[in-house]
């Protein structure tokens, strides 16, 4: 049951996500919040869709810390779908993500036109200068919520933690507050592979970070918070 529950979302997934892709072109030229505003029904769809179809609830805690202004998401990373629902949990977010991914037709285009950063993951410093500029130049737009993975790339659950440097270099330069987030998504939504299993996915905004701490501090500071929340989580659902 599973394994078709699996097939039958996966190709609506990619078949619904192609026509609201489509869909949202003329919203290129149009101003960025009718974009988000464009997104965040397309994740609220694909959270419909998990629950119909693989019997897969979204919760979303701690909303009292998701910020409405400027601020830094890290977020734990276990699954593709961390980024998805982030637009139905903030309302302006962006995210850094890697070059490779504005060859995506129609995909990169709207996460260039969200003011989403680019990284060379091949450039080391220098990438890590201009991921720090654009971020500031977003941040003096207008309200932003961006959202970075701190480890770089897909965890599965459990697996040993490893924090990058990047989300401290943008603590540091960007001067706001940092909301760390928990999840247990990769229990459901795994990694790799396309297997959905039923229960409940959980997203909890966590106690935010203040500006200001010491490099050492805010990273251990981070990792205890977003590491031993999402281990909770984990536990809840054995």
């Amino acid at each position: 049951m599973i394994l078709i529950r699996s097939l039958v979302f996966t190709a609506v997934f990619y078949v619904w996500s192609a026509i609201s892709a489509i869909a949202m072109v003329p919203l290129l030229v149009a101003p960025r919040r009718w974009l988000l505003a464009a997104l965040r029904l397309w994740s609220l769809s694909l959270i419909l869709l998990l629950r119909v179809i693989c019997g897969i609830r979204v919760e979303i805690r701690g909303r009292e810390y998701a910020p409405d202004g400027d601020a830094l998401i890290a977020s734990k990373h276990q699954t593709m779908f961390d980024g998805f629902v982030q637009f139905s949990a903030l309302k302006g977010a962006l995210f850094v993500f890697k070059k490779e991914l504005t060859a995506v037709p129609i995909f990169g285009w709207i996460a260039l036109k969200l003011g989403s950063i680019v990284v060379d993951r091949a450039g080391h410093a220098a990438a890590l200068r201009d991921m720090i500029r654009r971020a500031q130049e977003q941040f003096r737009l207008e309200d932003r919520q961006l959202v970075i993975f701190p480890e770089g790339t897909r965890k599965a659950p459990g697996a040993e933690p490893d924090y990058k440097p990047g989300v401290a270099a943008l603590y540091r330069e960007l001067g706001v507050t940092v909301h760390p987030m928990a999840t247990n998504a990769g229990v459901h939504w795994p990694a790799h592979g396309f297997l959905l299993r039923p229960g409940v996915i959980v997203y909890e905004f966590l106690e935010p970070i203040p500006p200001g701490l010491k490099r050492g501090e805010f990273m251990r500071q981070l990792q205890d918070s977003i590491e031993t929340a999402s281990n909770r989580l984990l536990a809840e659902g054995l």
